[in-house]
């Protein structure tokens, strides 16, 4: 079976929707231990965006468009 990778844009989507969602959890929470599950949720979620935002920015600039895109230039 062929594995399809995934695309990094819908990831990244993914995850800031999820860290949106975690904030408004963390904000309704009742008791601090609730607050502190959201807390790591929300850490984990900013370290895993992270990863592509570092990954983003170790890329070239111009291969973010078109080659026939020359308005841009």
């Amino acid at each position: 079976m062929k594995v399809k990778p995934m695309d990094p844009e819908k990831i990244m989507e993914s995850l800031t929707k999820e860290l949106g969602l975690a904030f408004k959890g963390m904000a309704k929470a009742k008791n601090i231990e609730q607050k502190e599950a959201y807390s790591r949720v929300i850490k984990n979620l900013c370290e895993s965006l992270g990863v592509f935002l570092d990954f983003a920015s170790t890329m070239p600039f111009e291969d973010m468009y078109d080659e026939d895109e020359d308005d841009y230039e």
